[in-house]
């Protein structure tokens, strides 16, 4: 167990604080201050100054954006094809197509028609 001398007096550890935090302001102000030509050093990507693209390279990217885009379209339109397979002589009209599946239906049924 902790004896009362044993612990710190909290009015002394805030003091100490105090006198801490100006050190470190001071400290973290020095840091912050950049001079013009002094080299700046790592910075995260979204604080470092946005360098304008050229018109060339803007382009280059949109050409590449729009060929991966089509790219893309065309494998989706392959996989949606592939998995619905219909033959070539089918029904076109839907209304007809609807017929024949009502006509299967009655023929297929075990329901008596008099």
């Amino acid at each position: 167990m902790n004896t009362p001398e044993d612990q710190p007096n909290p009015d002394e550890a805030l003091a100490h604080a105090r006198a801490a935090r100006e050190q470190m302001a001071a400290a973290l102000d020095e840091d912050q201050e950049l001079e013009a030509d002094e080299p700046v050093g790592w910075q995260p990507i979204w604080k470092r100054p946005r360098k304008p693209k050229s018109k060339a390279a803007k382009k280059a990217e949109l050409r590449k954006q729009r060929k991966r885009l089509q790219e893309a379209a065309k494998r989706r339109l392959a996989a949606r094809n592939s998995r619905r397979p219909r033959s070539r002589n089918r029904i076109g009209n839907a209304a007809a197509r609807r017929d024949a599946r009502a006509l299967s239906r009655v023929r297929h049924s075990n329901a008596w028609l008099w």
